[in-house]
């Protein structure tokens, strides 16, 4: 089942993940080293990770949901694709909650509490990852039609020329 919306042959779902996934998952580390280091530019650049991490979640989320209204009702990639939907919404929510308990404390420093929620959140975020994957991998959701070992350069779909030769 292809992706309904690509960008040069490509589905833009998997594209966007990339981002929020690296920067909330930063965040928590940065937090981490923050808390054992009290090095206040670590929880800051935390924050702003949250910050960008949760934009890009919400600009990948609008693809996916796309792409899982175009599966089939009764499959099990409806299911599943809801499973991980609803587990990055929460994912999403728990980072945006520990974002606002930063924001009233000088330079971003969280405590104990915010660092749990997000930690939470991204033991969350590695089971819908998990999810996602067998999206692909098992289920060959937003997988071209054409895909294959030999298949099709996506620009040449798309009128562009082969330069593979």
């Amino acid at each position: 089942m292809e992706s309904r919306i690509k960008v040069l042959g490509h589905p833009v779902h998997p594209m966007l993940i990339v981002y929020p996934l690296g920067l909330l998952s930063s965040a928590v580390v940065f937090d981490i080293v923050y808390l054992a280091t009290s090095n206040a530019d670590l929880a800051t650049f935390s924050f702003w990770a949250l910050a960008a991490g949760l934009l890009g979640g919400l600009a990948a989320a609008i693809f996916g949901l796309i792409d899982w209204l175009a599966i089939p009702k009764g499959t099990r990639a409806k299911r599943i694709g809801a499973f991980h939907g609803a587990g990055n919404l929460i994912v999403l929510v728990l980072f945006a909650v520990s974002f606002l308990m930063r924001i009233d404390r000088a330079v971003y420093l969280p405590d104990v509490l915010p660092f749990l929620v997000a930690f939470v959140g991204a033991g969350i975020a590695l089971v819908t990852a998990w999810l996602g994957g067998e999206l692909v991998y098992r289920l060959r959701v937003a997988v071209d039609d054409d895909a294959g070992l030999d298949a099709s350069n996506s620009l040449t779909r798309e009128g562009a020329v082969d330069i593979t030769g």
